[in-house]
């Protein structure tokens, strides 16, 4: 099995964070991630190979971000997704949440 990995950059003069991923097994997204001044709030949106999107909006405190909005299941019921991650270390984050655990991983940096 491939293991998973991504890579995350700056765009629109370091506006607007992304994170280009590949989940192993064909699966691929997009994670984008931008501050908006008028509303003081960070606002998120992950895209997926399989047609998923989930737009999410959320905040940012050193050493952590919290972001959430409604997701939809198989079934077409909605429910509130919730992402966290936290710093580790220089070279770690941690993502996950405390609710219904549906993905839990920890990012470690490529080392120069």
């Amino acid at each position: 099995m491939k293991p998973s990995a991504s890579k995350v950059y700056l765009e629109l003069d370091k506006c607007l964070v992304v994170e280009s991923w590949g989940g192993g097994k064909g699966h691929t997204g997009k994670n984008m991630f931008a501050y908006n001044a008028d509303d003081k709030h960070w606002h998120g949106m992950f895209a997926d190979n399989q047609g998923r999107v989930h737009v999410f909006e959320g905040d940012v405190a050193e050493g952590s971000a919290e972001f959430y909005g409604p997701s939809r299941n198989e079934s077409g019921n909605t429910f509130l997704n919730r992402i966290e991650l936290k710093r580790i270390s220089d070279y770690k984050v941690e993502h996950g949440a405390n609710w219904n655990m549906e993905f839990r991983g920890e990012y470690s940096r490529k080392r120069p």
